[in-house]
Protein backbone atom coordinates (compact mmCIF):
# COMPACT_ATOMS: atom_id res chain seq x y z
CA UNK A 1 0.00 0.00 0.00
CA UNK A 2 1.50 3.61 -1.12
CA UNK A 3 1.78 6.30 1.81
CA UNK A 4 -0.76 8.02 -0.09
CA UNK A 5 -3.51 4.93 0.49
CA UNK A 6 -2.93 4.34 3.70
CA UNK A 7 -3.17 7.93 5.03
CA UNK A 8 -6.41 8.77 2.90
CA UNK A 9 -7.61 5.46 4.38
CA UNK A 10 -6.83 6.69 8.20
CA UNK A 11 -8.86 9.75 6.86
CA UNK A 12 -11.73 8.06 5.68
CA UNK A 13 -11.68 6.26 9.38
CA UNK A 14 -11.36 9.57 11.17
CA UNK A 15 -14.05 10.90 9.37
CA UNK A 16 -16.23 7.86 9.74
CA UNK A 17 -15.80 7.84 13.48
CA UNK A 18 -17.26 11.69 13.96
CA UNK A 19 -20.23 10.74 11.64
CA UNK A 20 -21.18 7.93 13.81
CA UNK A 21 -21.29 10.83 16.92
CA UNK A 22 -23.64 13.28 14.74
CA UNK A 23 -25.33 10.44 12.36
CA UNK A 24 -28.80 10.34 15.12
CA UNK A 25 -28.17 13.61 16.75
CA UNK A 26 -31.67 15.30 17.27
CA UNK A 27 -32.02 18.99 15.67
CA UNK A 28 -31.24 20.32 19.03
CA UNK A 29 -28.17 18.88 19.37
CA UNK A 30 -27.07 20.14 16.22
CA UNK A 31 -27.65 23.61 17.17
CA UNK A 32 -25.55 22.96 20.60
CA UNK A 33 -22.60 25.17 21.27
CA UNK A 34 -19.37 23.64 20.93
CA UNK A 35 -15.52 24.79 22.99
CA UNK A 36 -14.84 26.69 19.82
CA UNK A 37 -16.74 30.47 20.60
CA UNK A 38 -20.03 30.90 18.36
CA UNK A 39 -19.96 27.82 16.50
CA UNK A 40 -22.64 25.09 16.61
CA UNK A 41 -21.76 21.35 16.25
CA UNK A 42 -23.31 22.39 12.62
CA UNK A 43 -20.57 24.80 12.56
CA UNK A 44 -18.09 22.05 12.92
CA UNK A 45 -19.60 19.59 9.95
CA UNK A 46 -20.41 23.18 8.11
CA UNK A 47 -16.77 23.83 8.51
CA UNK A 48 -15.24 20.22 7.48
CA UNK A 49 -17.51 20.12 4.56
CA UNK A 50 -16.42 23.96 3.29
CA UNK A 51 -13.03 22.53 3.79
CA UNK A 52 -13.08 19.65 1.83
CA UNK A 53 -14.96 20.99 -0.81
CA UNK A 54 -12.03 23.73 -1.11
CA UNK A 55 -9.63 21.53 -0.89
CA UNK A 56 -11.44 19.56 -3.76
CA UNK A 57 -11.18 22.54 -5.93
CA UNK A 58 -7.51 22.75 -5.20
CA UNK A 59 -6.69 19.49 -6.79
CA UNK A 60 -8.67 19.90 -9.46
CA UNK A 61 -8.91 23.53 -10.40
CA UNK A 62 -6.22 25.51 -9.14
CA UNK A 63 -6.96 28.76 -10.73
CA UNK A 64 -10.16 28.48 -9.17
CA UNK A 65 -9.05 27.74 -5.80
CA UNK A 66 -6.70 31.13 -6.50
CA UNK A 67 -10.19 33.07 -6.06
CA UNK A 68 -10.41 31.22 -2.67
CA UNK A 69 -7.16 32.57 -1.37
CA UNK A 70 -8.35 35.99 -2.50
CA UNK A 71 -10.90 35.96 -0.31
CA UNK A 72 -8.82 34.60 2.62
CA UNK A 73 -6.50 37.37 2.29
CA UNK A 74 -9.29 40.13 1.72
CA UNK A 75 -10.70 39.12 5.34
CA UNK A 76 -8.30 36.73 7.34
CA UNK A 77 -9.92 37.02 10.41
CA UNK A 78 -13.39 36.16 9.20
CA UNK A 79 -13.28 34.21 6.23
CA UNK A 80 -13.71 30.77 7.91
CA UNK A 81 -16.36 31.88 10.08
CA UNK A 82 -18.33 33.04 7.50
CA UNK A 83 -18.07 30.00 5.34
CA UNK A 84 -19.18 27.83 8.33
CA UNK A 85 -21.58 30.12 8.95
CA UNK A 86 -23.00 30.54 4.91
CA UNK A 87 -23.60 26.61 5.20
CA UNK A 88 -25.52 26.34 8.31
CA UNK A 89 -27.83 29.03 7.11
CA UNK A 90 -28.06 27.11 3.95
CA UNK A 91 -28.93 23.82 5.27
CA UNK A 92 -30.68 21.62 7.68
CA UNK A 93 -29.14 19.08 9.61
CA UNK A 94 -29.72 15.95 7.45
CA UNK A 95 -28.58 18.35 4.38
CA UNK A 96 -25.64 19.48 5.88
CA UNK A 97 -24.33 16.12 7.09
CA UNK A 98 -25.08 14.56 3.32
CA UNK A 99 -23.01 17.49 1.63
CA UNK A 100 -20.15 16.53 4.36
CA UNK A 101 -20.67 12.90 3.06
CA UNK A 102 -20.44 13.46 -0.90
CA UNK A 103 -17.57 15.87 -0.29
CA UNK A 104 -15.37 13.78 1.35
CA UNK A 105 -16.01 11.08 -1.05
CA UNK A 106 -15.28 12.93 -4.15
CA UNK A 107 -11.95 14.28 -2.33
CA UNK A 108 -11.48 11.13 -1.37
CA UNK A 109 -11.18 9.74 -4.60
CA UNK A 110 -9.31 12.63 -5.96
CA UNK A 111 -6.57 12.02 -3.69
CA UNK A 112 -6.34 8.43 -4.54
CA UNK A 113 -6.20 9.06 -7.96
CA UNK A 114 -3.55 11.73 -8.50
CA UNK A 115 -0.42 11.42 -10.52
CA UNK A 116 2.91 10.86 -8.02
CA UNK A 117 4.54 13.75 -7.77
CA UNK A 118 1.42 16.00 -7.40
CA UNK A 119 1.37 19.08 -5.69
CA UNK A 120 -1.57 20.90 -4.23
CA UNK A 121 -2.01 24.39 -3.95
CA UNK A 122 -3.26 25.63 -0.26
CA UNK A 123 -3.53 28.81 1.85
CA UNK A 124 0.03 27.89 3.29
CA UNK A 125 2.66 26.55 0.70
CA UNK A 126 1.64 24.07 -1.75
CA UNK A 127 1.53 20.26 -0.22
CA UNK A 128 1.92 16.93 -1.54
CA UNK A 129 -1.01 14.59 -1.67
CA UNK A 130 -0.30 13.14 0.88
CA UNK A 131 0.44 16.14 3.26
CA UNK A 132 -3.15 17.17 2.46
CA UNK A 133 -4.42 13.72 3.47
CA UNK A 134 -2.89 14.26 5.87
CA UNK A 135 -3.91 18.03 6.97
CA UNK A 136 -7.44 17.25 6.60
CA UNK A 137 -7.29 14.36 9.05
CA UNK A 138 -5.75 16.89 11.61
CA UNK A 139 -8.77 18.94 10.79
CA UNK A 140 -11.23 16.41 11.26
CA UNK A 141 -9.84 14.95 14.61
CA UNK A 142 -9.57 18.52 15.84
CA UNK A 143 -13.13 19.53 15.24
CA UNK A 144 -14.15 16.33 15.68
CA UNK A 145 -13.01 17.00 19.45
CA UNK A 146 -15.03 19.62 19.57
CA UNK A 147 -17.72 18.06 18.49
CA UNK A 148 -17.23 15.42 21.21
CA UNK A 149 -16.72 17.76 24.19
CA UNK A 150 -20.09 19.50 22.70
CA UNK A 151 -21.63 15.65 23.58
CA UNK A 152 -19.90 14.20 26.73
CA UNK A 153 -18.10 11.81 24.55
CA UNK A 154 -15.06 10.74 25.29
CA UNK A 155 -13.20 9.42 22.14
CA UNK A 156 -10.03 6.77 22.74
CA UNK A 157 -6.66 7.84 21.20
CA UNK A 158 -5.57 5.57 18.24
CA UNK A 159 -2.37 5.19 16.27
CA UNK A 160 -4.02 7.96 13.61
CA UNK A 161 -2.79 10.85 16.15
CA UNK A 162 0.11 9.93 14.72
CA UNK A 163 -0.38 12.29 11.73
CA UNK A 164 -1.77 14.84 13.89
CA UNK A 165 1.65 15.07 15.68
CA UNK A 166 3.29 14.87 12.67
CA UNK A 167 2.15 17.53 11.48
CA UNK A 168 2.52 20.00 14.11
CA UNK A 169 5.97 18.92 14.40
CA UNK A 170 6.35 20.07 10.73
CA UNK A 171 4.20 23.12 11.42
CA UNK A 172 6.74 24.42 13.68
CA UNK A 173 8.62 27.27 11.57
CA UNK A 174 4.37 28.61 10.28
CA UNK A 175 3.85 28.97 14.17
CA UNK A 176 6.69 31.52 13.98
CA UNK A 177 6.44 32.84 10.72
CA UNK A 178 2.56 34.06 10.77
CA UNK A 179 3.57 35.64 14.21
CA UNK A 180 6.46 37.52 12.92
CA UNK A 181 8.52 35.65 14.83
CA UNK A 182 12.03 34.08 13.16
CA UNK A 183 12.10 30.81 13.70
CA UNK A 184 15.37 28.87 15.54
CA UNK A 185 17.66 27.55 13.22
CA UNK A 186 17.84 24.46 15.27
CA UNK A 187 15.86 21.55 15.25
CA UNK A 188 14.19 20.15 18.63
CA UNK A 189 13.96 16.80 19.86
CA UNK A 190 10.07 15.74 20.39
CA UNK A 191 9.65 12.75 22.36
CA UNK A 192 5.96 11.32 22.47
CA UNK A 193 4.70 8.31 24.46
CA UNK A 194 1.38 6.27 22.54
CA UNK A 195 -1.19 5.44 25.45
CA UNK A 196 0.33 1.82 24.99
CA UNK A 197 3.53 3.23 25.95
CA UNK A 198 5.52 3.50 22.31
CA UNK A 199 7.95 6.62 22.36
CA UNK A 200 7.70 8.52 18.68
CA UNK A 201 10.14 10.82 18.11
CA UNK A 202 11.19 13.28 15.81
CA UNK A 203 14.49 15.62 15.38
CA UNK A 204 18.16 15.03 16.53
CA UNK A 205 18.64 12.86 20.14
CA UNK A 206 20.93 15.32 21.09
CA UNK A 207 19.01 17.99 20.58
CA UNK A 208 19.15 21.48 23.35
CA UNK A 209 15.39 21.91 23.03
CA UNK A 210 13.09 19.01 23.53
CA UNK A 211 9.54 18.65 24.12
CA UNK A 212 8.25 15.58 25.89
CA UNK A 213 4.57 14.37 26.64
CA UNK A 214 1.74 11.96 26.06
CA UNK A 215 0.83 12.00 22.13
CA UNK A 216 -2.28 12.92 22.97
CA UNK A 217 -1.99 15.85 24.63
CA UNK A 218 0.54 17.09 21.98
CA UNK A 219 -1.85 16.62 19.73
CA UNK A 220 -4.44 18.61 21.55
CA UNK A 221 -1.88 21.41 21.95
CA UNK A 222 -0.87 21.70 18.41
CA UNK A 223 -4.53 21.75 17.20
CA UNK A 224 -5.44 24.23 20.16
CA UNK A 225 -8.48 22.03 21.35
CA UNK A 226 -6.75 22.86 25.39
CA UNK A 227 -4.69 25.01 26.99
CA UNK A 228 -1.04 23.99 27.53
CA UNK A 229 -1.69 24.93 31.56
CA UNK A 230 -3.63 21.41 31.23
CA UNK A 231 -1.60 18.89 29.80
CA UNK A 232 1.24 16.90 30.51
CA UNK A 233 3.42 18.38 27.98
CA UNK A 234 6.82 19.64 28.79
CA UNK A 235 9.40 22.25 27.50
CA UNK A 236 13.12 22.07 27.92
CA UNK A 237 14.99 24.83 26.59
CA UNK A 238 14.39 28.68 26.14
CA UNK A 239 13.20 28.40 22.45
CA UNK A 240 11.54 24.49 22.77
CA UNK A 241 9.40 26.23 25.40
CA UNK A 242 8.07 29.36 23.48
CA UNK A 243 6.99 26.95 20.94
CA UNK A 244 4.19 25.06 23.08
CA UNK A 245 3.23 28.87 23.80
CA UNK A 246 2.43 29.35 19.97
CA UNK A 247 2.32 26.03 18.19
CA UNK A 248 -0.47 25.49 15.37
CA UNK A 249 -1.32 22.84 12.88
CA UNK A 250 -3.55 24.47 11.07
CA UNK A 251 -3.02 26.75 8.47
CA UNK A 252 -3.94 30.36 8.54
CA UNK A 253 -3.76 33.41 11.42
CA UNK A 254 -3.10 32.62 14.97
CA UNK A 255 -6.11 31.08 16.67
CA UNK A 256 -7.37 32.60 20.31
CA UNK A 257 -6.44 28.98 21.55
CA UNK A 258 -8.80 27.80 24.92
CA UNK A 259 -8.54 28.91 28.22
CA UNK A 260 -6.98 26.83 30.82
CA UNK A 261 -9.82 24.87 32.92
CA UNK A 262 -9.66 27.24 35.75
CA UNK A 263 -10.70 29.95 33.97
CA UNK A 264 -13.25 28.64 31.71
CA UNK A 265 -16.96 29.09 32.74
CA UNK A 266 -19.39 26.21 32.85
CA UNK A 267 -18.62 25.21 29.71
CA UNK A 268 -15.30 24.19 27.48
Amino acid sequence: MSDVAAVVDDLREESDELDALVDTLEPDRWRGPTPAEGWTVAHQIAHLAWTDEVALLAATEPDRFGDEVAKALAAPEAFVDQAAEALVAAHDPDALLARWRDGRQRLDKVLRDAPAGTRIPWYGPPMSVASMATARLMETWAHGQDVADALGATRTPNARLRHVARIGVRARNYAYAVRGITAPSEEFRVELRTPEGELIVYGPEGAGQRVTGPLLDFCLLVTQRAHRADLAVTAEGHEADQWLSIAQAFAGPPGPGRLPRAEQGGHR
